[in-house]
């Protein structure tokens, strides 16, 4: 997996954290989500009461890990909060379902649009209520590659969106099993599992 801007750790995120809550019927906790984000490579530099720090080559991750909403601040190691990101995990009462959404941690700032569908999962089943298009990102000749599987791409397929880029919304242009964004750049792999 390759971690280089905020978008590379906040798409794995969002989706392991809807696989946890699925799994285990509840949100994650504050142990859950550390061993999550160390997974991931991150070094964790603090944990004080309610927030904990982690820092990767280019990334560094705040976690508050607070009962309702779990909130993780991701942003460049540089400090440059124009592609600074913030994934979130709620029960959203008024659906009766969680949510795992990635949204712009400044709104005035961010440079692009993030394109995702947000993770909804109902409350009483934990079945999957959206199509999100989360996987990790990998590197093939200089080239950024979101990696999903084949039954992230058949629910994807389904909704008819796959030519919109997951990540910034933009165009996407298919070559067999890739695509790729003519405007952020990041191309889109399937693999299987």
């Amino acid at each position: 997996m390759v971690i280089h801007e905020p978008v590379n750790l906040a798409m794995p995120l969002a989706k392991v954290l809807g696989e946890t809550i699925r799994r285990n019927r509840r949100l994650p906790d504050g142990n859950d989500l550390r061993e999550v984000l160390k997974g991931f490579g991150l070094e964790e530099i603090c944990l004080d009461r309610g927030i904990a720090v982690f820092r990767g080559r280019t990334v560094v991750a705040m976690a508050f890990p607070r009962d309702e909403p779990l909130v993780v601040d991701v942003i460049s190691s540089s400090g440059e909060l124009s592609d600074a990101l913030e994934v979130v995990a709620y029960l959203d009462r008024k659906l009766n379902a969680f949510i795992v959404e990635i949204v712009p941690a400044n709104d005035i700032e961010y440079e692009g649009n993030i394109g995702l569908e947000p993770v909804i999962i109902d409350a009483e089943s934990f079945e999957l209520k959206s199509s999100p298009v989360l996987g990790h990102f990998e590197e093939e000749e200089g080239s950024p590659f979101l990696v999903i599987d084949r039954e992230t791409y058949e629910h994807w397929k389904e909704n008819g969106n796959t030519d919109i880029c997951p990540i910034c919304g933009g165009e996407l242009a298919w070559k067999g099993e890739r695509a790729y964004c003519l405007d952020c750049g990041y191309g889109v792999k399937v693999v299987k599992k």
